[in-house]
């Protein structure tokens, strides 16, 4: 089982990203999926989640309107676009079943000019 984040880096403010996440080990298309952030010295964030079939999301209040999460079931990736970046949104992001059963090794992300 394996979750293997990527596309995370230096961003300036206002600056966009998209993180991808590649899932293997599982059955991917049976597991709704999330992301959560970790910022420097701070507890776990949800930021977004995705059903199943992708005909759901949610968005923490933070994030909302600034992020979109996606998945492909066919290729096994989960995606979440970012876009209008603050420097509060610096974190180490990781990409998680939404049960938190399985959990990649994290992406920083840093958001600063």
């Amino acid at each position: 089982v394996q979750l293997v984040e990527s596309g995370g880096g230096l961003v300036q403010p206002g600056g966009s990203l998209r993180l991808s996440c590649a899932a293997s080990g599982f059955t991917f298309s049976t597991y709704a999926m999330s992301w959560v952030r970790q910022a420097p010295g701070k507890g776990l964030e949800w930021v977004s989640a995705i059903s199943t079939d992708g005909g759901r999301t949610y968005y923490a209040d933070s994030v909302k309107g600034r992020v979109t999460i996606s998945r492909d079931n066919a290729k096994n990736m989960v995606y979440l676009q970012q876009s209008f970046l603050k420097p509060e949104d610096t974190a180490l992001y990781y990409c998680t079943t939404s049960d938190y059963g399985r959990w990649g090794q994290g992406i920083q992300v840093t958001v600063s000019s």
